[in-house]
């Protein structure tokens, strides 16, 4: 029966796709793994028209049109699912929301990524397709564990970096935010509602240069969504913001895409390294 139901999942594959390059490389991987056939769930405002060229289905709705992803999920025939790219949490219910957001709302205790997302993995379960790891057919894109790309680490970087992934399974934990920005043991920046950019932002300009970024995921995360990601534009925001040394966490941080990764933290003199 597992078998069955993951040849139904190479054959047919339903892509939730928000902003940025992760779409892109899930198509591609998904093609390389052999999978069939391709629908995707285009979200005006959100999904990168160039992505329509690489699948075999559109279905075109609003961000907030619950009922419509559920409706196009179920008539793609997909045996799986996967959400992929950028989209706001509050956005999946604060644009435009339909009758079925409204009724998934009502039912949410709590309203931040895990509830929202989980709520919108659930209703698209009740129709028979499950929602795989947000992972799924990246594997080669996957950080590892120590020296990924850039300058060699000295013992003083190494041990912010620890220091860093301490704090950071902290804060993840007590859901606060899983970046944090440190110095010499001492924290400079936790992430929390002004994003991953920002936090490294104002850690930099406290740090002066020198600091220390470490990314990780949150204990028992649901790989499903909200996966943590470093890509070029990261990169960039560190380099500018004095940041030097960025850690992430091996085997759950996914770099977009890794190669090209690597290339620009070896050419802004980054050390990246895997925890």
């Amino acid at each position: 029966m597992q078998e069955d139901a993951q040849s139904k999942v190479v054959e047919r594959l339903f892509l939730i796709a928000g902003g940025g390059e992760y779409p892109r490389l899930v198509i591609e991987g998904a093609r390389a793994a052999g999978v069939g056939r391709i629908a995707m769930a285009f979200f005006e405002g959100e999904t990168d028209p160039a992505l329509c060229a690489g699948v075999d289905e559109v279905y075109r709705m609003k961000v907030g049109q619950m009922g419509k992803l559920v409706d196009a999920v179920r008539k793609s025939g997909a045996g799986g699912a996967i959400m992929a790219g950028q989209i706001a949490p509050g956005h999946l219910f604060d644009l435009r929301p339909d009758f079925k957001a409204l009724v998934i709302l009502a039912k949410l205790r709590e309203r931040n990524a895990e509830s929202l997302f989980g709520a919108v993995s659930n209703e698209l379960e009740k129709v028979g397709v499950p929602v795989l790891s947000a992972v799924t057919f990246l594997e080669s894109h996957l950080a590892v564990l120590g020296p990924i790309a850039g300058p060699v680490l000295k013992p003083r970087n190494l041990a912010d970096l620890e220091f860093g992934h301490r704090i950071a399974k902290e804060t993840s934990r007590l859901d606060i935010g899983q970046t944090v920005v440190v110095k010499n043991g001492t924290v400079l920046a936790v992430e929390a509602f002004e994003g991953t950019n920002e936090a490294i932002r104002r850690g930099g300009k406290l740090g002066r240069g020198g600091a220390t970024l470490v990314k990780v995921s949150k204990p028992g995360q649901d790989m499903r969504f909200d996966v943590p990601v470093i890509g070029e534009r990261t990169l960039e925001v560190a380099a500018e913001s004095g940041i030097k040394t960025i850690g992430v966490e091996a085997g759950r941080t996914l770099l977009l895409d890794r190669p090209r990764v690597c290339v620009a933290a070896k050419n802004l003199g980054i050390s990246l390294h895997g925890l």
